[in-house]
């Protein structure tokens, strides 16, 4: 289970990689079921094509597993210890699609 971070070494996944594995963990241990992307969603405030790419560049960076035309069946393949804390909702930035004058 050690497949995204090398002991004494930093977990290899960036800081928004590192909040969808956090929500991941958390929506697990809470609810007793992994999260279906309509949850990521909702979340992290992001339409379906995110979240999607998340979780496939999550896959193959070895973070984590999944089972085609399964439902809820993302499963964390690293240490949750390694895993940042999670941000409220509220606290993460909304992007956009407006561009600034």
């Amino acid at each position: 289970m050690n497949h995204g971070s090398e002991p004494g070494h930093a977990p290899r996944f960036t800081p928004k990689q590192g909040q969808y594995l956090a929500f991941i963990h958390a929506y697990t241990l809470v609810l007793c079921r992994p999260p279906a992307e309509a949850d990521l969603r909702r979340h992290f405030r992001v339409t379906p094509p995110p979240v999607h790419q998340m979780l496939i560049t999550l896959e193959q960076l070895g973070l984590i597993r999944r089972q085609p035309h399964v439902a809820r069946s993302i499963q964390l393949l690293i240490d949750p210890a390694t895993l940042p804390a999670l941000l409220p909702s509220r606290q993460l930035p909304v992007k956009t699609s407006v561009q600034g004058y």
